[in-house]
């Protein structure tokens, strides 16, 4: 079995090592975009341009199911990547974990990027799974950007300026983009109130990654063999994995799990 998996930068961490604790017998094929990143910025159309031409490049290595594993690019591509791959692909988005954060009660609060927050996407989301429930929309400027880079400095000033937006009374946290699961518990020490109940964080790798291997008529299988090959496409060329990434637990998994089975 082969899974693909697509980002703009390294957000695509967190559902990478899911799919891995999941499956490590699965070869995986990472297809990153250094040269067009970041995303966010970008018009809806230059965004989906830059998303399709990184999924062919991922989808010329024949995976069984491909993982668009950023927030912004599910809103924006993902009908257009489908369009284009599947049936012969199955393509599976990232969605934020408001269903079940609001099934919890509240109040929460949806830490995103300025260009999700307040979004028709990320309302309609609110509207439909999250009825009766406070929720605060959180804007982190500059975190998804620092944690790409794996500025620490850059990283607790954003985290700090967004808890700064964070109600006192919020009882969970829904990260709504695929960096933030990156920092998670630096984002749940900076949220977390003395005397309150432990803070609830949902991220969504793990749902992702499960869909993934649903969609694929798969089990998880975290006891197989750890014999699956990583492959590296930075904005379409064979390459390393990026340096930034090994300073995340879910980077330096990926290195230590396969370092010398790297597919070529």
């Amino acid at each position: 079995m082969k899974i693909a998996l697509m980002d703009s930068g390294i957000g695509l961490l967190a559902a990478t090592a899911a799919v891995r604790r999941l499956r490590p017998d699965a070869d995986l094929v990472l297809s990153l975009d250094p040269d067009g990143m970041p995303w966010g910025p970008r018009t809806p159309q230059d965004l989906t341009e830059r998303a399709l031409a990184v999924a062919e490049a991922a989808a010329a290595h024949r995976p069984d199911a491909l993982i668009v594993g950023c927030n912004t690019a599910t809103v924006h591509a993902l009908t257009a990547l489908r369009a284009r791959l599947e049936p012969r692909l199955p393509v599976v988005g990232t969605v934020p974990a408001i269903k079940p954060a609001a099934a919890g009660g509240g109040p929460l609060a949806i830490w995103a990027t300025p260009a999700t927050t307040g979004s028709p996407y990320q309302r309609d989301l609110i509207r439909n799974f999250a009825g009766g429930v406070t929720v605060t929309e959180v804007p982190c400027w500059g975190l998804a950007e620092a944690v790409e880079r794996a500025d620490e400095t850059a990283i607790d000033a954003a985290v700090a300026a967004a808890a700064e937006l964070t109600p006192h009374d919020v009882t969970t946290v829904v990260l709504g983009c695929t960096h933030y699961e990156l920092v998670a518990e630096r984002i749940r020490s900076a949220v977390q109130r003395p005397g309150r109940p432990p803070l609830a964080l949902h991220g969504s790798a793990g749902a992702v990654a499960a869909q993934a291997l649903r969609r694929l008529g798969e089990q998880p299988v975290p006891d197989a063999p750890a014999s699956g090959t990583l492959t590296v496409l930075l904005s379409g060329r064979q390459g390393p994995l990026p340096t930034a990434a090994l300073t995340y637990a879910e980077g330096r998994l990926l290195r230590e799990d396969a370092p010398a089975r790297t597919a070529q």
